[in-house]
Protein backbone atom coordinates (compact mmCIF):
# COMPACT_ATOMS: atom_id res chain seq x y z
CA UNK A 1 0.00 0.00 0.00
CA UNK A 2 2.79 2.44 0.88
CA UNK A 3 4.57 1.76 -2.42
CA UNK A 4 1.33 2.28 -4.33
CA UNK A 5 0.63 5.53 -2.49
CA UNK A 6 4.17 6.76 -3.15
CA UNK A 7 3.82 6.16 -6.90
CA UNK A 8 0.31 7.57 -7.01
CA UNK A 9 1.52 10.60 -5.06
CA UNK A 10 4.30 11.24 -7.57
CA UNK A 11 2.04 10.92 -10.60
CA UNK A 12 -0.95 12.59 -8.97
CA UNK A 13 1.09 15.51 -7.63
CA UNK A 14 2.57 16.33 -11.02
CA UNK A 15 -0.77 15.74 -12.70
CA UNK A 16 -2.28 18.22 -10.26
CA UNK A 17 0.29 20.79 -11.36
CA UNK A 18 -0.68 20.11 -14.98
CA UNK A 19 -4.39 20.38 -14.18
CA UNK A 20 -3.83 23.71 -12.40
CA UNK A 21 -2.09 25.09 -15.47
CA UNK A 22 -4.86 23.59 -17.60
CA UNK A 23 -7.38 25.35 -15.41
CA UNK A 24 -5.57 28.65 -15.87
CA UNK A 25 -5.54 27.99 -19.62
CA UNK A 26 -9.30 27.44 -19.76
CA UNK A 27 -10.03 30.43 -17.53
CA UNK A 28 -8.11 32.64 -19.95
CA UNK A 29 -9.76 30.97 -22.92
CA UNK A 30 -13.26 31.55 -21.53
CA UNK A 31 -12.60 35.21 -20.88
CA UNK A 32 -10.82 35.86 -24.19
CA UNK A 33 -13.08 33.85 -26.55
CA UNK A 34 -16.30 33.25 -24.60
CA UNK A 35 -18.61 30.61 -26.09
CA UNK A 36 -18.98 31.58 -29.74
CA UNK A 37 -17.92 30.62 -33.27
CA UNK A 38 -14.14 30.79 -32.78
CA UNK A 39 -14.32 29.00 -29.43
CA UNK A 40 -16.40 26.15 -30.83
CA UNK A 41 -14.09 25.76 -33.83
CA UNK A 42 -11.04 25.60 -31.58
CA UNK A 43 -12.65 23.10 -29.22
CA UNK A 44 -13.37 20.77 -32.14
CA UNK A 45 -9.85 21.21 -33.55
CA UNK A 46 -8.31 20.42 -30.16
CA UNK A 47 -10.71 17.56 -29.48
CA UNK A 48 -9.53 15.54 -32.50
CA UNK A 49 -5.80 15.07 -31.68
CA UNK A 50 -6.43 15.20 -27.93
CA UNK A 51 -9.01 12.41 -27.99
CA UNK A 52 -6.88 10.28 -30.29
CA UNK A 53 -4.00 10.90 -27.88
CA UNK A 54 -5.97 9.59 -24.92
CA UNK A 55 -7.44 6.76 -26.95
CA UNK A 56 -4.35 5.45 -28.76
CA UNK A 57 -1.19 6.90 -27.23
CA UNK A 58 -2.03 7.08 -23.51
CA UNK A 59 -4.75 4.44 -23.72
CA UNK A 60 -4.35 1.45 -26.00
CA UNK A 61 -0.65 1.81 -26.74
CA UNK A 62 0.39 2.33 -23.12
CA UNK A 63 -1.67 -0.51 -21.67
CA UNK A 64 -0.32 -2.90 -24.32
CA UNK A 65 3.27 -1.64 -24.47
CA UNK A 66 4.10 -1.34 -20.76
CA UNK A 67 3.32 -4.99 -19.78
CA UNK A 68 5.04 -6.33 -22.92
CA UNK A 69 8.14 -4.20 -22.43
CA UNK A 70 8.14 -4.99 -18.69
CA UNK A 71 8.03 -8.72 -19.41
CA UNK A 72 10.96 -8.40 -21.82
CA UNK A 73 12.89 -6.32 -19.30
CA UNK A 74 12.41 -8.81 -16.45
CA UNK A 75 12.71 -11.92 -18.62
CA UNK A 76 15.71 -13.92 -19.69
CA UNK A 77 16.88 -11.36 -22.26
CA UNK A 78 16.91 -8.51 -19.75
CA UNK A 79 18.07 -5.08 -20.86
CA UNK A 80 19.22 -6.26 -24.27
CA UNK A 81 15.86 -7.84 -25.19
CA UNK A 82 13.94 -4.83 -23.86
CA UNK A 83 16.12 -2.39 -25.82
CA UNK A 84 15.68 -4.37 -29.05
CA UNK A 85 11.92 -4.52 -28.57
CA UNK A 86 11.74 -0.75 -27.95
CA UNK A 87 13.82 0.00 -31.06
CA UNK A 88 11.62 -2.26 -33.20
CA UNK A 89 8.43 -0.67 -31.90
CA UNK A 90 9.76 2.86 -32.46
CA UNK A 91 10.78 2.07 -36.04
CA UNK A 92 7.31 0.72 -36.91
CA UNK A 93 5.32 3.13 -34.75
CA UNK A 94 6.89 6.24 -36.29
CA UNK A 95 5.86 5.33 -39.85
CA UNK A 96 2.34 4.41 -38.76
CA UNK A 97 1.96 7.77 -37.02
CA UNK A 98 3.18 9.72 -40.04
CA UNK A 99 0.89 7.83 -42.42
CA UNK A 100 -2.13 8.13 -40.11
CA UNK A 101 -1.58 11.87 -39.59
CA UNK A 102 -1.23 12.49 -43.35
CA UNK A 103 -4.42 10.58 -44.16
CA UNK A 104 -6.39 12.34 -41.43
CA UNK A 105 -5.24 15.81 -42.52
CA UNK A 106 -6.20 15.10 -46.14
CA UNK A 107 -9.58 13.71 -45.07
CA UNK A 108 -10.21 16.47 -42.51
CA UNK A 109 -13.24 18.04 -44.29
CA UNK A 110 -15.02 14.69 -44.19
CA UNK A 111 -14.05 14.06 -40.56
CA UNK A 112 -15.29 17.47 -39.43
CA UNK A 113 -18.50 16.90 -41.41
CA UNK A 114 -19.07 13.59 -39.60
CA UNK A 115 -18.55 15.18 -36.18
CA UNK A 116 -19.98 18.67 -36.73
CA UNK A 117 -22.04 18.85 -39.89
CA UNK A 118 -24.31 21.43 -38.25
CA UNK A 119 -21.38 23.87 -38.26
CA UNK A 120 -22.29 24.43 -41.94
CA UNK A 121 -25.39 26.33 -40.83
CA UNK A 122 -23.18 29.17 -39.54
CA UNK A 123 -21.34 30.96 -42.40
CA UNK A 124 -17.59 30.27 -42.29
CA UNK A 125 -17.70 28.11 -39.14
CA UNK A 126 -17.25 24.74 -40.87
CA UNK A 127 -14.36 25.90 -43.07
CA UNK A 128 -12.62 27.53 -40.11
CA UNK A 129 -12.97 24.33 -38.05
CA UNK A 130 -11.38 22.30 -40.87
CA UNK A 131 -8.45 24.72 -41.11
CA UNK A 132 -7.82 24.71 -37.36
CA UNK A 133 -8.08 20.91 -37.18
CA UNK A 134 -5.36 20.55 -39.81
CA UNK A 135 -3.12 22.89 -37.84
CA UNK A 136 -3.50 20.96 -34.58
CA UNK A 137 -3.44 17.38 -35.85
CA UNK A 138 0.38 16.99 -36.07
CA UNK A 139 0.26 17.13 -32.27
CA UNK A 140 -1.04 13.55 -32.25
CA UNK A 141 2.12 12.07 -33.81
CA UNK A 142 4.36 14.06 -31.51
CA UNK A 143 2.52 13.22 -28.30
CA UNK A 144 2.23 9.55 -29.28
CA UNK A 145 6.02 9.36 -29.31
CA UNK A 146 5.94 11.10 -25.93
CA UNK A 147 3.63 8.33 -24.65
CA UNK A 148 6.04 5.65 -25.83
CA UNK A 149 9.00 7.30 -24.10
CA UNK A 150 6.87 7.70 -20.99
CA UNK A 151 6.02 3.97 -21.13
CA UNK A 152 9.73 3.06 -21.16
CA UNK A 153 10.22 5.01 -17.95
CA UNK A 154 6.97 3.85 -16.31
CA UNK A 155 7.99 0.21 -16.77
CA UNK A 156 11.05 1.07 -14.68
CA UNK A 157 8.91 2.83 -12.03
CA UNK A 158 10.15 6.26 -13.17
CA UNK A 159 6.81 8.06 -13.30
CA UNK A 160 7.77 11.72 -12.83
CA UNK A 161 8.87 12.72 -16.37
CA UNK A 162 5.74 11.35 -18.05
CA UNK A 163 3.52 12.99 -15.46
CA UNK A 164 5.29 16.35 -15.90
CA UNK A 165 5.11 16.46 -19.73
CA UNK A 166 1.47 17.71 -19.82
CA UNK A 167 2.53 20.72 -17.74
CA UNK A 168 4.61 21.85 -20.72
CA UNK A 169 1.55 21.59 -23.00
CA UNK A 170 -0.50 23.89 -20.81
CA UNK A 171 2.31 26.40 -20.39
CA UNK A 172 2.75 26.68 -24.16
CA UNK A 173 -1.03 26.97 -24.69
CA UNK A 174 -1.25 29.77 -22.14
CA UNK A 175 1.46 31.51 -24.14
CA UNK A 176 -0.58 30.94 -27.32
CA UNK A 177 -3.72 32.50 -25.80
CA UNK A 178 -1.73 35.48 -24.55
CA UNK A 179 -0.07 36.00 -27.94
CA UNK A 180 -3.41 35.69 -29.75
CA UNK A 181 -5.09 38.15 -27.38
CA UNK A 182 -2.26 40.66 -27.98
CA UNK A 183 -2.46 40.24 -31.78
CA UNK A 184 -6.26 40.57 -31.78
CA UNK A 185 -6.33 43.77 -29.80
CA UNK A 186 -9.50 45.39 -28.46
CA UNK A 187 -12.58 44.56 -30.54
CA UNK A 188 -10.60 42.42 -33.00
CA UNK A 189 -11.46 39.15 -34.71
CA UNK A 190 -11.63 36.20 -32.30
CA UNK A 191 -10.36 33.90 -35.05
CA UNK A 192 -6.89 35.41 -34.62
CA UNK A 193 -6.78 34.03 -31.06
CA UNK A 194 -8.00 30.61 -32.21
CA UNK A 195 -5.29 30.43 -34.91
CA UNK A 196 -2.53 31.37 -32.48
CA UNK A 197 -3.78 28.79 -30.01
CA UNK A 198 -3.83 26.00 -32.60
CA UNK A 199 -0.27 26.76 -33.68
CA UNK A 200 0.69 26.60 -30.00
CA UNK A 201 -0.80 23.07 -29.77
CA UNK A 202 1.64 21.67 -32.34
CA UNK A 203 4.55 23.65 -30.88
CA UNK A 204 3.73 22.13 -27.48
CA UNK A 205 4.08 18.65 -28.99
CA UNK A 206 7.63 19.46 -30.10
CA UNK A 207 8.49 20.81 -26.64
CA UNK A 208 7.08 17.72 -24.88
CA UNK A 209 8.92 15.32 -27.19
CA UNK A 210 12.23 17.12 -26.67
CA UNK A 211 11.77 16.98 -22.89
CA UNK A 212 10.89 13.27 -22.83
CA UNK A 213 13.79 12.38 -25.14
CA UNK A 214 16.10 14.17 -22.71
CA UNK A 215 14.51 12.34 -19.74
CA UNK A 216 14.99 8.94 -21.41
CA UNK A 217 18.62 9.66 -22.23
CA UNK A 218 19.17 10.89 -18.68
CA UNK A 219 17.81 7.56 -17.39
CA UNK A 220 20.55 5.80 -19.36
CA UNK A 221 18.28 4.49 -22.14
CA UNK A 222 19.10 4.85 -25.82
CA UNK A 223 16.68 4.38 -28.68
CA UNK A 224 17.79 3.63 -32.23
CA UNK A 225 15.64 4.13 -35.30
CA UNK A 226 16.02 1.74 -38.24
CA UNK A 227 13.98 0.43 -41.14
CA UNK A 228 10.70 -1.01 -39.85
CA UNK A 229 10.69 -4.72 -39.04
CA UNK A 230 7.51 -6.54 -38.12
CA UNK A 231 9.08 -8.94 -35.64
CA UNK A 232 6.90 -11.48 -33.80
CA UNK A 233 6.98 -9.26 -30.70
CA UNK A 234 5.88 -6.18 -32.66
CA UNK A 235 3.08 -8.17 -34.33
CA UNK A 236 1.93 -9.41 -30.93
CA UNK A 237 1.92 -5.85 -29.63
CA UNK A 238 -0.18 -4.79 -32.60
CA UNK A 239 -2.69 -7.56 -31.92
CA UNK A 240 -2.94 -6.33 -28.33
CA UNK A 241 -3.31 -2.68 -29.32
CA UNK A 242 -6.24 -3.19 -31.70
CA UNK A 243 -8.78 -4.38 -29.11
CA UNK A 244 -7.24 -2.27 -26.36
CA UNK A 245 -7.94 0.82 -28.46
CA UNK A 246 -11.61 0.41 -27.73
CA UNK A 247 -11.41 -1.27 -24.36
CA UNK A 248 -9.17 1.37 -22.80
CA UNK A 249 -10.95 4.30 -24.37
CA UNK A 250 -14.69 4.18 -23.70
CA UNK A 251 -14.46 7.63 -22.13
CA UNK A 252 -12.57 8.96 -25.16
CA UNK A 253 -14.90 7.25 -27.66
CA UNK A 254 -17.79 8.79 -25.75
CA UNK A 255 -16.13 12.17 -26.24
CA UNK A 256 -16.53 11.79 -30.02
CA UNK A 257 -20.16 10.79 -29.53
CA UNK A 258 -20.72 13.77 -27.23
CA UNK A 259 -19.01 16.08 -29.73
CA UNK A 260 -21.35 14.91 -32.49
CA UNK A 261 -24.46 15.57 -30.41
CA UNK A 262 -23.13 18.83 -28.89
CA UNK A 263 -22.44 20.39 -32.29
CA UNK A 264 -26.10 19.86 -33.21
CA UNK A 265 -27.20 22.11 -30.35
CA UNK A 266 -27.04 25.90 -29.95
CA UNK A 267 -23.77 27.66 -30.75
CA UNK A 268 -21.44 27.58 -27.76
CA UNK A 269 -22.73 24.20 -26.48
CA UNK A 270 -19.53 22.38 -27.44
CA UNK A 271 -17.39 24.98 -25.68
CA UNK A 272 -19.49 24.81 -22.50
CA UNK A 273 -19.25 21.01 -22.48
CA UNK A 274 -15.46 21.04 -22.88
CA UNK A 275 -14.98 23.69 -20.20
CA UNK A 276 -17.26 21.77 -17.81
CA UNK A 277 -15.22 18.65 -18.47
CA UNK A 278 -12.15 20.55 -17.24
CA UNK A 279 -13.64 20.55 -13.72
CA UNK A 280 -14.46 16.86 -14.09
CA UNK A 281 -10.97 16.08 -15.42
CA UNK A 282 -9.23 17.65 -12.41
CA UNK A 283 -9.92 14.79 -9.95
CA UNK A 284 -10.12 12.24 -12.79
CA UNK A 285 -6.62 13.10 -13.96
CA UNK A 286 -5.08 13.34 -10.54
CA UNK A 287 -6.61 10.17 -9.10
CA UNK A 288 -7.67 8.00 -12.05
CA UNK A 289 -4.68 8.39 -14.34
CA UNK A 290 -2.28 8.22 -11.41
CA UNK A 291 -3.78 4.99 -10.06
CA UNK A 292 -4.10 3.35 -13.47
CA UNK A 293 -0.54 4.25 -14.43
CA UNK A 294 0.92 3.16 -11.10
CA UNK A 295 -0.78 -0.25 -10.73
CA UNK A 296 -0.34 -1.57 -14.29
CA UNK A 297 3.39 -2.44 -14.09
CA UNK A 298 3.02 -3.59 -10.46
CA UNK A 299 0.01 -5.75 -11.31
CA UNK A 300 1.82 -7.24 -14.31
CA UNK A 301 4.74 -8.33 -12.11
CA UNK A 302 2.45 -10.01 -9.55
CA UNK A 303 0.42 -11.83 -12.22
CA UNK A 304 3.45 -13.03 -14.17
CA UNK A 305 5.00 -14.34 -10.95
CA UNK A 306 1.79 -16.24 -10.16
CA UNK A 307 1.02 -14.23 -7.01
CA UNK A 308 -2.75 -13.87 -7.35
CA UNK A 309 -3.26 -12.89 -3.72
CA UNK A 310 -0.91 -9.94 -4.06
CA UNK A 311 -2.65 -8.87 -7.27
CA UNK A 312 -6.02 -8.96 -5.46
CA UNK A 313 -4.62 -6.94 -2.57
CA UNK A 314 -3.12 -4.35 -4.92
CA UNK A 315 -6.36 -3.75 -6.79
CA UNK A 316 -8.30 -3.66 -3.52
CA UNK A 317 -5.99 -0.97 -2.16
CA UNK A 318 -6.31 1.02 -5.37
CA UNK A 319 -10.10 0.71 -5.24
CA UNK A 320 -10.17 1.99 -1.66
CA UNK A 321 -7.96 4.98 -2.50
CA UNK A 322 -10.10 5.77 -5.57
CA UNK A 323 -13.39 5.87 -3.69
CA UNK A 324 -11.85 7.73 -0.76
CA UNK A 325 -10.89 10.58 -3.08
CA UNK A 326 -13.56 10.53 -5.81
CA UNK A 327 -16.74 10.11 -3.78
CA UNK A 328 -16.27 13.39 -1.86
CA UNK A 329 -14.93 15.11 -5.00
CA UNK A 330 -18.02 14.15 -7.00
CA UNK A 331 -20.41 15.27 -4.27
CA UNK A 332 -18.58 18.56 -3.71
CA UNK A 333 -18.40 19.39 -7.43
CA UNK A 334 -22.09 18.61 -7.93
CA UNK A 335 -23.22 20.77 -5.02
CA UNK A 336 -20.73 23.60 -5.51
CA UNK A 337 -20.74 23.70 -9.33
CA UNK A 338 -22.35 27.19 -9.48
CA UNK A 339 -19.68 28.54 -7.15
CA UNK A 340 -16.74 27.03 -9.04
CA UNK A 341 -18.04 28.00 -12.48
CA UNK A 342 -18.87 31.58 -11.47
CA UNK A 343 -15.59 32.15 -9.65
CA UNK A 344 -13.31 30.60 -12.25
CA UNK A 345 -14.95 31.24 -15.61
CA UNK A 346 -17.58 34.01 -15.59
CA UNK A 347 -16.10 37.29 -16.81
CA UNK A 348 -14.98 38.99 -20.02
CA UNK A 349 -16.80 37.35 -22.93
CA UNK A 350 -18.12 34.50 -20.76
CA UNK A 351 -21.56 35.57 -19.50
CA UNK A 352 -23.61 34.70 -16.41
CA UNK A 353 -26.03 32.78 -18.66
CA UNK A 354 -23.12 30.70 -19.98
CA UNK A 355 -22.06 30.01 -16.39
CA UNK A 356 -25.53 28.88 -15.31
CA UNK A 357 -25.70 26.28 -18.11
CA UNK A 358 -22.13 25.14 -17.50
CA UNK A 359 -22.83 24.56 -13.78
CA UNK A 360 -25.66 22.17 -14.69
CA UNK A 361 -23.36 20.33 -17.11
CA UNK A 362 -20.73 19.93 -14.39
CA UNK A 363 -23.26 18.47 -11.95
CA UNK A 364 -24.38 15.93 -14.56
CA UNK A 365 -20.83 14.97 -15.60
CA UNK A 366 -19.47 14.37 -12.10
CA UNK A 367 -22.25 11.89 -11.34
CA UNK A 368 -20.03 9.45 -13.21
CA UNK A 369 -16.72 10.59 -11.70
CA UNK A 370 -16.22 7.56 -9.42
CA UNK A 371 -16.96 5.25 -12.36
CA UNK A 372 -14.49 7.07 -14.65
CA UNK A 373 -11.74 6.49 -12.09
CA UNK A 374 -12.66 2.93 -11.09
CA UNK A 375 -12.64 1.84 -14.75
CA UNK A 376 -8.96 2.84 -14.85
CA UNK A 377 -8.35 0.50 -11.90
CA UNK A 378 -10.37 -2.43 -13.25
CA UNK A 379 -9.04 -2.34 -16.83
CA UNK A 380 -5.43 -3.14 -15.79
CA UNK A 381 -6.76 -6.38 -14.29
CA UNK A 382 -7.43 -7.50 -17.87
CA UNK A 383 -4.53 -5.77 -19.60
CA UNK A 384 -1.94 -7.23 -17.24
CA UNK A 385 -3.22 -10.70 -18.23
CA UNK A 386 -3.15 -9.69 -21.92
CA UNK A 387 -6.93 -10.05 -22.11
CA UNK A 388 -7.85 -7.15 -24.37
CA UNK A 389 -11.14 -8.58 -25.62
CA UNK A 390 -13.26 -8.38 -22.50
CA UNK A 391 -12.88 -4.59 -22.06
CA UNK A 392 -13.83 -4.26 -25.72
CA UNK A 393 -17.19 -5.97 -25.20
CA UNK A 394 -18.00 -4.09 -22.00
CA UNK A 395 -17.01 -0.80 -23.62
CA UNK A 396 -19.09 -1.57 -26.69
CA UNK A 397 -22.15 -2.31 -24.56
CA UNK A 398 -21.67 0.93 -22.63
CA UNK A 399 -21.20 2.94 -25.82
CA UNK A 400 -24.38 1.54 -27.39
CA UNK A 401 -26.31 2.46 -24.24
CA UNK A 402 -24.72 5.93 -24.32
CA UNK A 403 -25.87 6.54 -27.89
CA UNK A 404 -29.36 5.22 -27.12
CA UNK A 405 -29.72 7.50 -24.11
CA UNK A 406 -28.44 10.49 -26.10
CA UNK A 407 -31.03 9.92 -28.81
CA UNK A 408 -33.70 10.27 -26.13
CA UNK A 409 -32.35 12.96 -23.78
CA UNK A 410 -30.53 15.43 -26.06
CA UNK A 411 -33.71 16.63 -27.75
CA UNK A 412 -35.50 16.95 -24.38
CA UNK A 413 -32.76 18.14 -22.01
CA UNK A 414 -30.09 19.52 -24.34
CA UNK A 415 -26.45 19.61 -23.40
CA UNK A 416 -27.15 18.73 -19.74
CA UNK A 417 -28.88 15.51 -20.77
CA UNK A 418 -25.89 14.65 -22.95
CA UNK A 419 -23.53 15.00 -19.97
CA UNK A 420 -25.80 12.79 -17.86
CA UNK A 421 -25.78 10.09 -20.55
CA UNK A 422 -21.98 10.04 -20.48
CA UNK A 423 -22.01 9.50 -16.71
CA UNK A 424 -24.58 6.70 -16.99
CA UNK A 425 -22.66 4.81 -19.68
CA UNK A 426 -19.40 5.05 -17.73
CA UNK A 427 -21.13 3.61 -14.67
CA UNK A 428 -22.47 0.72 -16.74
CA UNK A 429 -18.99 -0.01 -18.09
CA UNK A 430 -17.64 -0.06 -14.53
CA UNK A 431 -20.30 -2.53 -13.36
CA UNK A 432 -19.73 -4.86 -16.31
CA UNK A 433 -15.94 -4.90 -15.84
CA UNK A 434 -16.22 -5.72 -12.13
CA UNK A 435 -18.78 -8.46 -12.80
CA UNK A 436 -16.42 -10.23 -15.20
CA UNK A 437 -13.42 -9.88 -12.88
CA UNK A 438 -15.47 -11.27 -10.02
CA UNK A 439 -16.78 -14.25 -12.01
CA UNK A 440 -13.26 -15.14 -13.12
CA UNK A 441 -12.01 -14.82 -9.53
CA UNK A 442 -9.43 -12.24 -10.57
CA UNK A 443 -10.77 -9.57 -8.22
CA UNK A 444 -13.62 -9.38 -5.75
CA UNK A 445 -15.00 -7.13 -3.08
CA UNK A 446 -14.01 -8.17 0.42
CA UNK A 447 -16.10 -7.43 3.49
CA UNK A 448 -13.35 -5.08 4.66
CA UNK A 449 -13.41 -3.08 1.41
CA UNK A 450 -17.22 -2.88 1.33
CA UNK A 451 -17.29 -1.72 4.94
CA UNK A 452 -14.65 0.91 4.25
CA UNK A 453 -16.65 2.33 1.33
CA UNK A 454 -19.85 2.38 3.40
CA UNK A 455 -18.04 4.44 6.03
CA UNK A 456 -16.73 6.76 3.33
CA UNK A 457 -20.33 7.40 2.25
CA UNK A 458 -21.20 8.44 5.81
CA UNK A 459 -18.41 11.02 5.68
CA UNK A 460 -19.57 12.18 2.24
CA UNK A 461 -23.10 12.69 3.60
CA UNK A 462 -21.79 14.84 6.46
CA UNK A 463 -19.70 16.94 4.08
CA UNK A 464 -22.60 17.34 1.64
CA UNK A 465 -24.93 18.60 4.37
CA UNK A 466 -22.43 21.28 5.32
CA UNK A 467 -21.90 22.39 1.70
CA UNK A 468 -25.66 22.58 1.06
CA UNK A 469 -25.90 24.93 4.05
CA UNK A 470 -22.91 27.08 3.05
CA UNK A 471 -23.67 27.53 -0.67
CA UNK A 472 -26.58 30.04 -0.51
CA UNK A 473 -25.02 31.86 2.44
CA UNK A 474 -21.87 32.68 0.44
CA UNK A 475 -23.50 33.15 -2.98
CA UNK A 476 -22.85 36.94 -3.19
CA UNK A 477 -19.09 36.40 -3.11
CA UNK A 478 -18.56 33.85 -5.92
CA UNK A 479 -18.82 36.51 -8.62
CA UNK A 480 -17.31 39.39 -6.68
CA UNK A 481 -13.80 40.81 -6.73
CA UNK A 482 -10.84 38.49 -7.14
CA UNK A 483 -10.17 38.32 -3.39
CA UNK A 484 -13.83 37.56 -2.65
CA UNK A 485 -13.89 34.75 -5.19
CA UNK A 486 -10.73 33.25 -3.76
CA UNK A 487 -11.64 33.31 -0.10
CA UNK A 488 -15.20 32.06 -0.68
CA UNK A 489 -13.94 29.01 -2.59
CA UNK A 490 -11.18 28.41 -0.06
CA UNK A 491 -13.77 28.50 2.71
CA UNK A 492 -15.97 25.96 0.90
CA UNK A 493 -13.08 23.60 0.13
CA UNK A 494 -11.49 23.88 3.58
CA UNK A 495 -14.75 23.39 5.49
CA UNK A 496 -15.93 20.51 3.29
CA UNK A 497 -12.55 18.78 3.31
CA UNK A 498 -12.14 19.15 7.06
CA UNK A 499 -15.58 17.70 7.82
CA UNK A 500 -15.08 14.80 5.42
CA UNK A 501 -11.70 13.70 6.73
CA UNK A 502 -12.60 14.20 10.41
CA UNK A 503 -15.79 12.16 10.06
CA UNK A 504 -13.99 9.61 7.88
CA UNK A 505 -11.35 9.13 10.56
CA UNK A 506 -13.91 8.88 13.36
CA UNK A 507 -16.12 6.31 11.62
CA UNK A 508 -13.21 4.24 10.35
CA UNK A 509 -13.35 5.18 6.67
CA UNK A 510 -9.60 5.77 6.75
CA UNK A 511 -7.09 2.99 7.31
CA UNK A 512 -5.73 4.12 10.68
CA UNK A 513 -2.71 1.82 10.45
CA UNK A 514 -1.81 3.39 7.12
CA UNK A 515 -2.28 6.91 8.51
CA UNK A 516 0.01 6.04 11.43
CA UNK A 517 2.61 4.54 9.07
CA UNK A 518 2.60 7.61 6.81
CA UNK A 519 2.81 9.89 9.84
CA UNK A 520 5.84 7.99 11.13
CA UNK A 521 7.51 8.17 7.72
CA UNK A 522 6.87 11.91 7.55
CA UNK A 523 8.33 12.41 11.02
CA UNK A 524 11.34 10.24 10.24
CA UNK A 525 11.89 12.18 7.02
CA UNK A 526 11.72 15.47 8.91
CA UNK A 527 14.13 14.20 11.55
CA UNK A 528 16.57 13.05 8.88
CA UNK A 529 16.36 16.45 7.21
CA UNK A 530 17.15 18.22 10.47
CA UNK A 531 20.11 15.97 11.12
Amino acid sequence: MSSLIKNVGTIGGLTMVSRIFGFARDMLLARVLGAGLAADAFQLAFTLPNTFRRLFAEGAFSVAFVPTYSRALHGEGGEEAAAKFADDVLSVFLWILLAFSAVMMIAMPGIVWLLARDFQEVPGKFEFAVFLSRVTFPYLALVSLVAMLSGLLNARSRFAPGAFAPVLLNIVLIGGITAGWWMRGPGGDDRIVAKALCVAVSVAGVVQLAYMWWAVRRAGLKLHWHLPKFTPEVKKLGMLILPATFGAGIYQVSQFVDTFFATSLAQGSLTLLKLADRLNQLPLGIVGIALGTAILPMLSRHIHSGDGAEAQRLQGNAFEIATLLTLPAAAALAICAPAFVTAFFVGGRFTDADGAIMAQIVAALVAGLPAYVIVKILNPGFFAREDMRTPVWTALAALIVNIAINLYVVERYGIVGLAGATAASASLNCILLYTVLHRRRWFHFTAKLAGRIARQLVAVAAMSALLWWMMPMMAPYYGGEVFERIWSLVALCAAGGAVFFVVAFLVGALDKDLVAMLTRRRRNGAATTKE
